[in-house]
């Protein structure tokens, strides 16, 4: 026989699924274009890549995102070997639900260039030193987040893919993902607008990868394809 503790606990999760349910503006909240997920990845190599992966949650509007980024450690304290991902839940070109029978492959873009919307793709990507983990290095990263939720590459906006950030002893990274590494004009503009909004001075250049690249060699070693 089920407790009043526990039956309070099933009444707030009955009332959470609900929530759930409702849209957004019915909430109060802000909706935003896509919906987004965030994966945490943990390096431990006693386990195969993906079982270190881990989907944090996902989200769809302006408030769940700050609710999200306040409850979860700042990169900047992560110790070396995590990631933090954010990827697009839903191809932004699906403006009505697929079919049952495709919809696990269309949900989601996993943080991984082997996805089939990454594969063709490459990645903007900021190398800190170390010293820079306690001074830029949140400001960075939060940066690149407001960029992917706030659609902010116009036009182009639907090229990204996602954002992943990579803690590392002897260094970091950020990068966005893009879909098309072809698309040289799509790309180009999205590398000067993230320099742009990350305040980088015109004496800094950025370069972009292709993954096919990266795939084979290790990321120093890959052909830079785009510099802004």
């Amino acid at each position: 026989m089920a407790t009043g503790e526990q039956r309070q606990q099933e009444r707030r999760r009955q009332r959470a699924r609900q929530q759930e349910l409702l849209p957004a503006e019915i909430l109060g909240k802000h909706p935003l274009q896509n919906r987004w997920a965030l994966w945490f990845f943990k390096n431990d190599k006693s386990k195969m890549w993906q079982a270190n992966l881990r989907l944090v949650t996902k989200f769809s509007t302006v408030e769940d995102f700050w609710a999200l980024y306040s409850h979860i450690q700042l990169a900047s304290k992560l110790t070396a070997g995590c990631d933090y991902s954010l990827f697009k839940v839903r191809h932004p070109i699906l403006r009505i639900p697929p079919a049952p029978s495709i919809m696990g492959v269309l949900d989601g873009i996993e943080p991984m260039w082997e996805d089939s919307q990454n594969k063709r793709g490459g990645r903007w990507l900021i190398t800190l030193a170390k010293q820079q983990r306690h001074t830029e290095l949140d400001r960075f990263w939060l940066d690149t987040l407001l960029c992917l939720i706030g659609e902010m590459f116009d036009e182009y906006s639907d090229e990204v893919c996602g954002a992943v950030i990579n803690i590392r002893t002897k260094g970091d990274k950020i990068a966005i993902w893009t879909r098309e590494a072809e698309n040289q004009e799509g790309v180009t503009h999205i590398g000067r607008v993230y320099k742009e909004h990350l305040g980088l001075s015109q004496k800094v250049a950025i370069g972009y990868q292709a993954h096919a690249d990266t795939a084979t060699k290790s990321s120093s070693l890959a052909k830079t394809k785009f510099v802004v």
